[in-house]
């Protein structure tokens, strides 16, 4: 009976023990959302001032690419996000005059088919490949300089400098631009050819017809001379 009574009270004490450290245990740090439940526009709308950029994605249905490459590939993405601003600094009209396809290519043209975190950017090699461009690398450079902690990116047209993370896990990574990235391929123009000179005009050529008939009649004038002529000398 002692023994029993003994044995309760240790198992006691040892669940009295390990209770105390078991509570005071700090939470498992969440893990990212799974690729299917992640919303780039929600993480934009979260953030606040990427209005412009929500609606292109929703119009070219880039949102929904963006969630099936993250399904997809793992790899993950890199996001470039020109805010609000950014769109507002355009020339007035010059997003609607652009063609169903060019305004999907600008949007793709600031994702990156891999997760770039900033200490990766100085690995990367130039071009950078972009959803736009994967099949014509040539036609969107996407070119990445780094100067200490300052990553910097060139299309060509325009230049700018990452501003902030908005948004990482281990997939996805978002980082907010201060100008829209313009591809050379939509937005470049090429220099104007040389304005030609018109032909001068060609004098007005006599016809043929008109030459010989001027000759006859010349010949037959003096023809009709020498004739009155002799008459008058025979007269005399």
């Amino acid at each position: 009976m002692m023994k029993q009574l003994l044995f309760s009270i240790t198992l006691l004490l040892i669940f009295l023990f390990h209770c105390p450290t078991t509570l005071a245990q700090s939470p498992a740090q969440a893990p990212a959302p799974p690729a299917s439940t992640r919303s780039i526009t929600k993480i934009l709308k979260k953030a606040g001032k990427f209005s412009f950029l929500i609606r292109l994605l929703k119009s070219t249905q880039v949102d929904i690419r963006i969630t099936t490459q993250l399904k997809r590939s793992k790899q993950g993405l890199t996001l470039f996000a020109p805010t609000d601003s950014a769109f507002s600094s355009l020339k007035a009209g010059v997003l609607n005059s652009l063609s169903d396809q060019q305004q999907d290519q600008l949007v793709l043209f600031h994702v990156i088919p891999v997760y770039l975190s900033t200490s990766q950017f100085p690995a990367v090699i130039n071009p950078l490949r972009t959803l736009a461009g994967a099949s014509s690398i040539d036609q969107f450079p996407l070119n990445v300089s780094t100067s200490g902690d300052q990553v910097s990116l060139s299309t060509g047209l325009v230049d700018t400098t990452l501003a902030d993370t908005i948004y990482s896990d281990n997939q996805l990574i978002v980082y907010e631009v201060d100008k829209v990235l313009l591809p050379m391929s939509i937005f470049g123009t090429a220099p104007a050819p040389a304005p030609v000179a018109p032909p001068s005009k060609p004098e007005k050529e006599i016809p043929a017809e008109n030459v010989k008939s001027s000759s006859f009649d010349s010949r037959g004038g003096i023809m009709l001379s020498i004739a009155v002529a002799v008459i008058a000398a025979f007269s005399l």
